[in-house]
């Protein structure tokens, strides 16, 4: 019995995540934990199920490069007490802290009709839009706190602006603002390269970017501490889904208010 072409992406989507599991599994350097490595691999199947190569690569992009700057002055942050556990390797939780809202997102567009018609106004072009703002928005997470740690000069607290030292929660630095705003430009423009999103799209989702980032840090500031429940992997969550939000948010105000399709 003929295999369906819907299946086609799933099963070719299996098969490269089990090879590339394979190669992460002995290979000497390790960016992921043997469960995080797991479900890494169902994230990825996932990913190429629902998006494709184009959103894949996106996905590829976001995870090669916010581990290597996790890696950034790795040796003073240690020696400070603030870098990353495990070195920077990725567990489940990081795996899904980073990228729950992203799946979702690319569940969404897959279930109402795939990604043909990204380049209109559609519920698809929405939903593969928050795809990719939620990636620009941890992306942008990612560097702005670890550049700030290794190398931020002077770093405030971003409700009162009082000199704290890095890693403290709710902290900013101009250093780690500026690699955020690099991060989320990359995504951006990654998706762009692929097709996912439109030119005029590409702001947005640094602006999106933008916006939860800081609202992660004032909820880091304010929040964080008060409530137990409220982990690093949760409050990633809010910040990628705030990403998300915001960036569909100023596609439908732009289409309602001026009547231009990006």
């Amino acid at each position: 019995m003929p295999i369906s072409e819907d299946w086609m992406p799933w099963i070719f989507g299996l098969g490269l995540n089990s090879l590339l599991a394979a190669i992460a599994w002995v290979a000497p350097k390790k960016l992921l934990t043997p469960a995080g490595l797991f479900h890494a691999w169902a994230l990825g199947v996932i990913t190429w199920g629902t998006l494709g190569w184009r959103g894949y690569g996106v996905m590829l992009v976001y995870f090669l490069v916010g581990s290597a700057v996790t890696r950034i002055g790795m040796e003073r942050k240690e020696a400070a007490g603030i870098a990353e556990q495990r070195s920077g390797a990725r567990g489940p939780e990081n795996v899904w802290g980073s990228a729950l809202t992203a799946t979702l997102c690319a569940l969404g567009a897959y279930a109402v009709g795939g990604t043909q018609s990204v380049n209109t106004w559609t519920a698809v072009s929405l939903l593969v839009l928050g795809y990719v703002a939620s990636l620009s928005t941890k992306l942008s997470d990612t560097c702005a706190s670890e550049v700030g740690k290794a190398y931020g000069q002077r770093t405030f607290l971003i409700t009162t602006f009082e000199p704290v030292s890095p890693g403290t929660e709710g902290a900013v630095s101009l250093e780690g603002t500026l690699a955020g705003l690099v991060g989320a430009a990359a995504i951006a423009l990654v998706a762009w390269a692929v097709r996912l999103i439109t030119p005029l799209e590409i702001p947005l989702c640094i602006v999106a970017a933008f916006v939860a980032t800081n609202l992660e840090s004032v909820i880091g500031a304010t929040l964080q501490d008060r409530y137990s429940w409220l982990t690093n992997e949760l409050v990633n969550i809010i910040n990628t889904l705030i990403g998300a939000v915001v960036a569909i948010a100023l596609v439908v105000g732009i289409q309602a208010w001026f009547g231009v399709r990006l």
